[in-house]
């Protein structure tokens, strides 16, 4: 696999140095959003950290961006500044007043002091300008990451339904239940869109890296597995599309 050891990406309009990576296996990892109107840079970070380990999303304009940040849960989100419609700023001030605990890291051309301090003052928790080095980018990541983890963010909560980070346990107000790896990795992937209905090839692609073939029922058996350790009640079944939690 290519290394991105001295990259460094242009802002618009300039030209980038091009990298190869080989395909990446999805990944169980730390899910980042990154919110980006330019095609060619969302393309080179998603490739970049998902070849890093990451599970990667991507949004082309603030709305979606807005949107995707506030319904799903991500460990990081890396957000551009000038975008047309909503604006970065716009959306790292929406993300904040919800989600006052997201990790923000602002990627950005704009290199004034102004907007620097703006995007602190509402929360950023960094700033990197553009052109960046990939792997300055990714360090920040990892050490926003470390940050989160050292400040406690080390559970999943739904509901009555809390999933311990480190411990790899589930608690459905019972005590604890130990998890094996595949039903903790499957419980996490569930909880990250708490309502919301996740298809199997999602689950196929988060938990077993799409090494199995799409009609297999592998996913329908470990979610009988969690039911059993969980209650019955706690997985819901989305008939055709795939499984929802509903830990209320």
């Amino acid at each position: 696999m290519g290394r991105l050891d001295k990259l460094a990406f242009e802002p618009k309009g300039a030209m980038a140095t091009q990298a190869t990576l080989s395909h990446a296996t999805p990944s169980s990892g730390p899910r980042i959003l990154l919110v980006d109107d330019e095609p060619r840079i969302l393309n080179f970070l998603s490739r970049g950290l998902r070849a890093e380990g990451f599970q990667v999303e991507v949004a082309a304009e603030g709305r979606d961006g807005l949107q995707r940040a506030l319904t799903e849960s991500y460990d990081l989100v890396v957000l551009d500044l000038l975008m047309p419609g909503m604006d970065g700023t716009a959306v790292l001030r929406g993300i904040l007043a919800r989600k006052p605990r997201q990790q923000v890291i602002v990627l950005s051309a704009l290199t004034d002091i102004q907007s620097k301090v703006e995007c602190l003052e509402l929360g950023a928790e960094d700033y990197v300008a553009k052109p960046f080095s990939f792997d300055e980018l990714l360090a920040r990541v990892h050490a926003r990451l470390r940050g989160a983890a050292r400040d406690g963010a080390t559970r999943l909560t739904v509901g009555r339904l809390t999933l311990d980070m480190l411990r790899r346990q589930a608690d459905a107000g019972g005590g604890p239940i130990p998890l094996a790896d595949r039903e903790f990795l499957l419980l996490q992937e569930l909880m990250r869109s708490p309502g919301r209905t996740v298809s199997k090839e999602r689950l196929l692609s988060a938990v077993w890296g799409y090494h199995f073939d799409p009609e297999s029922n592998v996913v329908d058996v470990y979610v009988r597995r969690l039911r059993a350790k969980l209650g019955a009640g706690v997985i819901a079944t989305a008939r055709g599309e795939g499984y929802r939690l509903d830990a209320g």
